[in-house]
C-alpha cells in the first residue's frame, strides 16, 4: 500500500529545509505516492511553487504550515525561560482551511513575532475552520510535556515530564479542531527520546479518541544530503561544522523514505490506521489554487464613466497637454493602438490606479521619478504623466513593456521620495482597502560561488581557500550560475552550449579537485 508524507520542509524553511521543491516532488512521484504536503516554518512562500510542481508531476499537493505556537499570549514577550515555543502541523482540509492558514501566519508574523512568527489558543481557535492538525514532532506541546530537553531549539528547557498534563494538552487541541481533524503525530528517526514517549502517544491516542499519524520530519529529499543539510544548518547558526555544541540534527533519517519503508517503520497492527491516516487525510484534503488570475481592485470612477472611457479621457486631455493643441496624426494612431491592447488585455484598471498614485503624489509635494523600465515605451503612461519621456522621440516600442502574445501584468515601477514611502502606502490602503495592499519580500539563494565560499568555512578552511575555489568557477551566463555537477563532469554531445561553455572555462577548478 502506498503512503503520503505529511510534514515537509523545503528550501522554504530559509536555512534549515535543504529538500528542493522539484527533488522532493520527484522523489515522491517516483515512489507512486498520490499526495505530498509543504509544511515550512510558519511561512507560506513556497505554496505556489509547491503547487505548480506538485501537480505536474501528478501528485496532489496539500498545503500546511509547521507552527510555532506559544502557551501564553502571542502579544507577550516573554523573557528567559519563560520565552518558549511549540511546533505542531496544521494542514488545510479545504479552501476555509487555506484562507485560515493564510491569517494564521499574517497574524503569526504581525501580532506574535517574537524571535519567531508564534501563534497562540486563542488565534488558533478563531481560525480553525477546514483546518487539520497534528502533535508535532518532539518540539510540540504534547511531547515536550512527554520528554523534557529532548529539543531545545526553541527555549524548551527546563520541562518537566507530567502524563497528565500531555493529555491535557492534547483534549485541548482536539476540542479546538474536533474529533477527525486532530491527530497524535507519530515519528521514529531512530532517536532514543522518539522512541521513549511511543507508547504514551499511543495512550493518549486511546484516551481521547485521536487518531494516529506516521510522519518523517523531511528536511532533505535523500539520505545521502545529511551532510549538506548539516553543512546549511551551520551557515544559518554561523558555526563551524566541528563545533559539538550547535544546532544539529541526530541521526540521517530527515529523508522522504519510500512509502514501504514507512510502513515497515508503522506497522498497522502496533500503530492502528497511523499509515493509513495519511491516505485519508490526502483523499479529504482539496484545495484548488487558482493560478493566473488577473486581479486587480475596482478604480472608482466619476459617475455616468467606465473605467475604460475614463482612461481613454485622460489619455485625450494628456495628448494635448504633452503634444498641444493639435497633436499630430501618428500621436493619435500610437494612442489608439496602446488603448486598444491596454482594453483587450483587461488593463485600463491598472492604469488608472498608477495615474492615480502618481497624482496623489504631485499633488502634495512628494517627488516622483520620471519612469524607468520598459513603460518607457507606452504613450498612454507618457500622457498621464506616469513616465516623462516620450516614446515617439525616441523611437521606443510598446510591445517591449506590454504584449498581447504574453498573458502577463504590466510592470511600471514608481519611485517616490522614500521619506513619503509611507504616506503612499495609507493613501493606497485606504483608496482601495488594506486587504488589496501588501509589500513584497525578497529572498536571496546561495548560488554556486558563495556555496563554496560558506561551505569552506564552515568546514573551518581558510577564507583564501574557498575564494580561490570560488574564483575558478566560470561566470555566469544571462545570469544563470553553473552547478558543480555541470563543471566537473563532461556534458553529453546534446547538452545546451551554455553547459559546454561552462565545462570548457573550467579546466583549472578540475585540476584543481584532482
Amino acid at each position: 500500500m502506498s503512503f503520503a508524507h505529511l510534514h515537509v520542509h523545503t528550501e522554504y524553511s530559509m536555512l534549515d529545509g535543504a529538500a528542493r521543491i522539484d527533488d522532493v516532488v520527484a522523489a515522491a512521484a517516483r515512489d507512486g505516492q498520490p499526495a505530498l504536503a509543504i509544511t515550512d516554518h510558519g511561512v507560506l512562500y513556497g505554496v505556489v511553487d509547491f503547487v505548480k510542481a506538485a501537480k505536474s508531476a501528478g501528485v496532489k499537493p496539500i498545503i500546511g504550515i509547521e507552527a510555532y505556537l506559544t502557551e501564553g499570549s502571542r502579544f507577550d514577550r516573554p523573557v528567559g525561560p519563560a520565552n518558549k515555543r511549540f511546533h505542531m502541523n496544521l494542514l488545510a482540509e479545504n479552501e476555509t482551511g487555506y484562507r485560515n492558514l493564510l491569517h494564521l501566519s499574517s497574524k503569526a508574523f504581525l501580532d506574535g513575532y517574537y524571535y519567531k512568527p508564534r501563534m497562540d489558543f486563542d488565534l488558533l481557535a478563531e481560525h480553525s475552520e477546514g483546518v487539520i492538525a497534528t502533535s508535532g514532532c518532539l518540539g510540540g506541546l504534547v511531547p515536550q510535556l512527554l520528554a523534557p530537553d529532548s529539543v531545545s531549539e526553541e527555549g524548551n528547557k527546563g520541562q518537566v515530564k507530567d502524563v497528565e498534563a500531555a493529555i491535557a494538552a492534547a483534549a485541548r487541541f482536539q476540542d479546538i479542531y474536533g474529533q477527525d481533524n486532530f491527530f497524535i503525530e507519530l515519528q521514529d528517526h531512530g532517536l532514543a527520546a522518539q522512541k521513549a514517549i511511543m507508547g504514551d502517544l499511543l495512550d493518549i491516542s486511546k484516551k481521547i479518541d485521536a487518531p494516529l499519524l506516521a510522519t518523517n520530519d523531511i528536511h532533505y529529499t535523500t539520505e545521502g544530503e545529511h551532510d549538506a543539510h548539516d553543512v546549511l544548518l551551520c551557515i544559518q547558526t554561523g558555526s563551524l561544522r566541528s563545533e559539538t555544541n550547535r544546532l544539529q540534527f541526530e541521526g540521517s533519517q530527515h529523508y522522504l523514505k519510500t512509502a514501504e519503508q514507512m510502513r515497515r517503520l508503522f506497522d498497522g497492527e502496533t500503530y492502528p490506521g497511523a499509515c493509513d491516516n495519511t491516505l485519508w487525510i490526502a483523499e479529504r484534503a482539496s484545495v484548488d489554487l487558482e493560478l493566473g488570475q488577473i486581479l486587480l481592485p475596482n478604480f472608482p470612477v466619476p459617475e455616468g464613466e467606465t473605467e475604460v472611457s475614463y482612461l481613454r479621457k485622460l489619455v485625450e486631455q494628456g495628448a494635448h497637454a504633452r503634444y498641444g493643441d493639435n497633436p499630430a496624426s501618428e500621436v493619435w494612431e500610437r494612442i489608439e493602438h496602446e488603448l486598444k491592447i491596454i482594453e483587450e488585455m483587461g488593463f485600463p484598471a491598472y492604469f488608472l490606479i498608477v495615474w492615480d498614485l502618481i497624482r496623489h503624489a504631485r499633488e502634495n509635494s512628494i517627488r516622483v521619478g520620471p519612469g524607468r523600465g520598459s513603460a518607457a515605451g507606452s504613450i498612454v503612461s507618457f500622457c498621464l504623466r506616469i513616465t516623462d519621456i516620450d516614446p515617439l522621440g525616441y523611437g521606443l516600442i510598446f510591445e517591449r513593456f506590454l504584449n498581447p502574445g504574453r498573458r502577463e501584468m504590466p510592470d511600471i515601477d514608481m519611485d517616490f521620495d522614500e521619506r513619503y514611502r509611507s504616506e503612499m502606502i495609507r493613501y493606497a490602503a485606504e483608496k482601495y482597502g488594506a486587504d488589496r495592499v501588501a509589500q513584497i519580500v525578497t529572498f536571496s539563494t546561495i548560488k554556486g560561488k558563495q556555496a563554496i565560499r560558506d561551505a569552506a568555512r564552515v568546514l573551518g578552511h581558510p577564507y583564501g581557500v574557498g575564494d580561490r575555489i570560488a574564483k575558478s568557477m566560470p561566470a555566469s551566463i544571462l545570469g544563470k550560475d553553473p552547478t558543480l555537477e555541470q563543471v566537473l563532469n563532461k556534458p553529453e554531445a546534446s547538452a545546451d552550449s551554455e553547459v559546454k561553455d561552462w565545462y570548457a572555462n573550467a579546466q583549472g577548478l578540475r585540476e584543481m579537485y584532482k
